[in-house]
């Protein structure tokens, strides 16, 4: 959850800038798309290429979060929820992802950059949906 009280603009570019330049890198340097769920579906599909980058680019998510978080003093995240909800909404997501054939990151930061038809569609589409979603859970609890 976003603290807004600690909420900068500024950070938020910041970041926004470090996805972008690393989006374009990857597909500069690896003609790669940095959509998760294409990395994720090389390393646990039947792929005939070396899944090598995948793993690189997936521990360099996590040693670099664990760095920012030590180089900022970042608190832990606190999670709420129950183990059941959270894999049943990851394997959702797993699902959304596959069936929409690509990720939020995939379409939102790669697809719309390239202005594919495909992340033209699915980036207001996955917007519509979070929007309900947040109105729907937070009229109900």
């Amino acid at each position: 959850m976003i603290n807004y009280a600690q909420f900068t603009p500024l950070s938020a570019l910041l970041g926004g800038v470090l996805i972008g330049c690393s989006a374009f890198l990857l597909l500069y340097l690896n003609g790669r798309i940095s959509g998760i769920s294409g990395i994720a579906s090389k390393i646990l599909g039947k792929s005939s290429e070396s899944t090598v980058p995948s793993w690189l680019f997936i521990a360099g998510l996590i040693v670099g979060s664990a760095l920012a978080s030590n180089a900022f003093s970042l608190p832990a995240p606190k999670i709420d929820n129950s183990w059941p909800l959270i894999i049943s909404s990851g394997l959702l997501v797993g699902f959304g992802s596959v069936y929409g054939s690509g990720c939020t990151s995939g379409h939102g930061v790669c697809g719309l950059a390239r202005l594919s038809r495909r992340s033209l569609v699915s980036v207001p589409i996955f917007m519509l949906a979070a929007v309900l979603s947040y109105f729907l859970l937070s009229t109900v609890s």
